[in-house]
């Protein structure tokens, strides 16, 4: 077989246990003590269920990209409107409610987007546009150019004013 020009002809490579060893002082994760949480088809975090603000917290930070700073806005927004809101992690996804296991609303990581979840969504004043399989879900879907923040918000509180869904 013959090398191109210009190659070089020798390589040298750190024995096994080195190699291991430098890739482990350089990852981030071993210097945590605990390894960065693993992205799921579509880049969505596989995060550990939970409740509580933490589990949450882990979750929007480990979306990928823009959508990490979507996930803050879409808390932040959340928690203004709502103060006092429940929160857990099920099914990968963050949970929001005014009372522990009833929720009324969700989002998830796609490749391309976020889609928001509300559970009573038909009730909603304009209905949120996506529609579903489950007869009063309604899904907004949030893209990287952004969403109307205002709108949100204001189904936010609608939505936390509804009875909840049991999870």
């Amino acid at each position: 077989m013959a090398r191109k020009a210009g190659k070089a002809a020798t390589s040298v490579k750190p024995a096994s246990g080195q190699r291991k060893a430098a890739s482990k002082a350089a990852s981030p994760s071993a210097t945590r003590g605990k390894s960065a949480p693993k992205l799921l088809s579509g880049g969505n975090p596989q995060i550990a269920k939970g409740t509580g603000d933490a589990p949450v917290q882990a979750y929007i930070a480990a979306m990928p990209g823009w959508k990490r700073d979507v996930g803050r806005r879409l808390d932040a927004l959340t928690v203004s409107t709502v103060p006092g809101v429940k929160k857990a992690v099920k099914w990968n996804s963050p949970f929001y409610g005014v009372e522990d296991g009833v929720w009324f609303l969700s989002f998830h990581v796609f490749a391309k987007y976020i889609k928001v979840a509300f559970f009573r969504g038909t009730s909603l004043d304009p209905v949120p546009p996506g529609t579903s399989k489950q007869k009063e879900v309604r899904y907004l879907d949030i893209y990287e150019d952004g969403f109307d923040e205002s709108r949100f918000a204001d189904w936010v509180r609608q939505a936390s004013a509804l009875p909840g869904e049991k999870m």
